[in-house]
């Protein structure tokens, strides 16, 4: 019987199991499928801290509804009964500008009403449709694109803000194919942004689909009941049985046909052989395993950087706040100089992350924006966090709570080339029959993205197996 050995049991490891073993059962076909997990617990970035009545995410928040593939796997796993909606203050973001927080308009009208851009910034947006098109043959930052289509101010102000919010990175270095393809092909299909909307509104209407458009990331935010942890709990309990935790792989070798994996577990070093694997590791984890056998393929995946990113989470007294924390929360653009990204207003987008009486939120800090600030000590940090919301939200009182969260290496950042660094980077795996790369750090960050490239993972491997 073959054998598949998946290094990494985070989301991407983890959906790529299950998967496999759905993909393997519909062809008829058999294999031994192990998981490797260096850390001593799995789900990756994916981990819900509880205490004194607060659900605090580690990482990511939930996952959105505008693209299928986190819902199918919901209902694949059973988990539909546990899934919690975010309340309809997550429609509700608001940008720090001049200070003050200007709530993020949705709609035309309300944009044109929005004094988050001056006149002259809303109406060099209404020049959109005659904008220059895109340059040809060339890998545009999101910078670039935000000046051509929309003007600096509209960069400055929507455009950072939601880099920050999403990668914590610099529009202008980042790749709008690799970061947005969805903008990417809406300009070249329909030649602008508003003719994109105004097309993809009739194409909807045709297909009978009912609901308004907007200029927010689509669909509703969705969790569950005990947090994103619910996911990947779920996860391991499906594939417990060659699920293997505190086993480190540091390196991988070709002999004759098949892989051999070098690990570490109880201070042990082992051996074992594979007929395939998936390394679902981040990008510089990857590097370090493949260097042994591909050198080329070791540096383009050492080529991808992360921006580190503190997590700070504190809960109030909602009588102490003086702030009703009425949405999702606020971005920052980088001209504000302030020192923190922004903040998600947690228990307003999910009631049940909090006490009765009592508001959780979670303040970022750091990005490519200010590295140093995110390896801060967590007493200093705390103090930046909390005069920072004094300032910008009024926030005086003293937390209940108060917790950081940091990652040295927390989100993968698409520069411009990140696609032919992927074309490269296949190019090296076509001469490696059996390996296969699998995590955020390649063709998405989100969790809709990681579980659909997990399952074409798995049915790719299913297929030539």
């Amino acid at each position: 019987m073959p054998r598949i050995v998946i290094v990494g049991a985070g989301l991407s490891g983890m959906t790529t199991a299950h998967y496999l073993v759905t993909s393997l059962s519909d062809a008829g076909k058999e294999a031994e499928i192990l998981l490797l997990e260096a850390d001593a617990v799995p789900g990756g970035k994916m981990r819900t801290i509880r205490q004194d009545g607060f659900s605090m995410e580690w990482g990511p928040n939930g996952f959105l509804t505008n693209k299928p593939h986190g819902m199918e796997l919901v209902k694949d796993l059973g988990l539909g009964g546990r899934l919690a909606r975010s309340s309809d203050l997550a429609r509700k973001r608001f940008i720090l500008s001049g200070g003050k927080l200007h709530r993020l308009p949705e709609t035309p009208p309300a944009f044109f009403r929005s004094q988050l851009l001056s006149l002259s910034g809303r109406l060099r947006i209404l020049w959109e449709p005659f904008a220059s098109g895109p340059p040809a043959g060339v890998d545009e930052s999101l910078g670039e694109f935000a000046r051509r289509r929309l003007g600096p101010e509209a960069l400055e102000k929507l455009i950072d803000p939601m880099v920050t919010g999403i990668f914590a990175g610099d529009p202008d270095t980042m790749s709008l194919r690799s970061c947005f393809p969805v903008i990417y092909d809406l300009e070249r299909k329909y030649g602008g942004l508003v003719r994109g909307m105004l097309g993809v509104r009739k194409e909807r209407a045709k297909q009978g689909v009912k609901g308004e458009m907007s200029a927010g990331p689509g669909g509703v935010l969705m969790s569950f009941d005990h947090g994103v942890q619910t996911l990947t709990d779920a996860l391991a309990e499906r594939l417990s049985e060659g699920l293997h935790l505190n086993v480190s792989v540091d390196r991988i070798e070709r002999h004759g046909e098949a892989y051999v994996l070098s690990m570490s577990s109880g201070g042990k070093r082992e051996e074992m052989a594979a007929n395939v694997v998936v390394i679902a590791t981040p990008a510089y984890a990857a590097a370090g395993i493949v260097s042994p056998l591909d050198g080329a393929l070791s540096e383009l995946l050492a080529g991808i950087p992360y921006s580190p990113i503190t997590v700070a989470a504190l809960g109030y007294g909602k009588a102490t706040m003086g702030n009703p924390l009425d949405g999702f929360g606020f971005l920052i653009p980088r001209g504000e100089k302030r020192k923190i990204l922004g903040a998600l207003w947690d228990s307003s987008v999910f009631p049940n992350r909090a006490p009765e009486g009592k508001a959780l939120l979670r303040v970022m800090v750091g990005g490519v924006r200010a590295p140093a600030l995110a390896a801060l000590p967590e007493a200093d940090l705390l103090s930046i966090v909390r005069k920072e919301l004094g300032e910008i939200m009024g926030i005086s009182g003293e937390p209940v709570l108060a917790k950081t969260f940091f990652h040295d290496r927390g989100i993968p950042q698409y520069l411009v080339g990140h696609g032919k660094r992927l074309e490269r980077i296949d190019g090296r795996l076509a001469g490696l029959p059996g390996l296969h790369l699998n995590s955020n750090a390649y063709r998405g960050i989100a969790l809709n993205d990681c579980v659909r490239e997990s399952r074409a993972t798995a049915e790719r491997i299913a297929r030539t197996l």
